[in-house]
């Protein structure tokens, strides 16, 4: 048994508990990559302006910069987040802090989210937009070469075709990236399996929460298998797993939540919040923690980002990147959770 596996065995099995914020977060291996990276990263959406209303960019510095002070080291960002202003304003803050790993994504050309199931990926990414891509990115970040670069939607049908993975291996030959990875489309875990088989990706990036558990059938052990970094987006459902969301939430006429809320959701959220909090005898308060201990009690998992835009998230969510997981009782309570559904769709 390797060594981060028999410590990561041993540390699992210590009970739920909220630690106070170190100078230091526990650090995991990025797949095969060579980069350790934090429990907890940085996820750069929200800061944006747009789709996530509500950001101040003093505010989101603050965040960012607090975030490095307290040892985080994994910022995740992309193109399209606000057409570049996240990649600006993560940049300002990441040049000023070394050790400082940053991700980033190539938005699909036809602007299509998520990828449709037939498309050509020369009509997505083909290899001239992926270096163009990458050099905006780069000149928004104002940094010379970036530690991960991904594709912000993906197709297992893609594996082959085009010269995007030759646009790839030019942007490394050329220092412009240091590694590669997709972002997989929403609830589509078993899409990227035979691109991690074939070893053309580095890192996945995938939507795993107490909800969405999908992940686990095949995903995340084949990242095990072939040293395949894991990098695991909305952990707490967008929100819901915050337990913040009430039927008496409103949202911005431009927020993207008032749709992924929209309907009946959040009333029909709240029954399986109760049964969340009634079966690991927890109150609403430590919703979030839980949520957030659940993804990470899987050893395949390199690192949760999360949506900090305040001083306050970043000190509350830093504070569980101590390297401890949830018991394998609790673990067990919170499969029975699963709950099959895409609000992404309009309600």
């Amino acid at each position: 048994m390797r060594k981060v596996e028999l410590v990561m065995k041993v540390i699992f099995g210590l009970s739920l508990g909220m630690t106070s914020p170190t100078a230091t977060m526990f650090k995991r291996p990025l797949g095969k990559t060579g980069l350790q990276v934090a429990e907890i990263g940085y996820g750069a959406w929200g800061i944006g302006g747009a789709q996530w209303i509500g950001a101040d960019d003093a505010e989101s510095t603050r965040a960012l910069e607090r975030y490095l002070a307290l040892g985080g080291n994994f910022i995740d960002t992309a193109l399209a987040y606000a057409e570049g202003h996240s990649e600006q304003l993560v940049g300002e803050v990441a040049r000023r802090t070394p050790g400082t790993i940053v991700a980033t994504k190539i938005p699909p050309k036809n602007r299509v989210w998520p990828a449709e199931k037939g498309s050509r990926v020369q009509d997505v990414f083909p290899g001239d937009y992926v270096i163009a891509s990458t050099e905006t990115s780069l000149k928004n970040l104002g940094m010379d070469s970036l530690d991960v670069q991904q594709f912000h939607v993906w197709d297992d049908a893609w594996l082959g075709e085009g010269d995007w993975q030759d646009a790839v291996a030019q942007l490394k030959q050329g220092g412009k990236i240091r590694h590669f990875g997709i972002s997989i489309n929403d609830h589509q875990p078993d899409n990227a399996i035979r691109a991690i088989e074939a070893g053309v990706v580095e890192t996945v990036q995938v939507i795993y929460n107490v909800f969405d558990q999908t992940p686990r059938d095949r995903l995340l052990d084949a990242c095990r298998m072939h040293g395949v970094g894991v990098i695991v987006r909305v952990a707490l459902d967008e929100g819901s797993l915050s337990g913040h969301i009430t039927p008496e939430t409103t949202f911005d006429a431009e927020d993207f939540r008032g749709v992924y809320f929209g309907g009946n959701r959040k009333t029909e959220l709240q029954t399986h919040l109760r049964a969340i909090e009634s079966d690991l005898g927890i109150g609403t308060d430590q919703l979030p923690e839980t949520a957030l201990r659940f993804t990470l009690s899987h050893p395949a998992v390199s690192t949760v980002i999360v949506g900090m835009r305040s001083v306050r998230n970043v000190e509350r969510n830093a504070a569980l990147a101590d390297g401890r997981g949830l018991s394998e009782a609790q673990l067990q309570k919170l499969y029975a959770h699963r709950w099959d559904r895409n609000w992404y769709n309009p309600a």
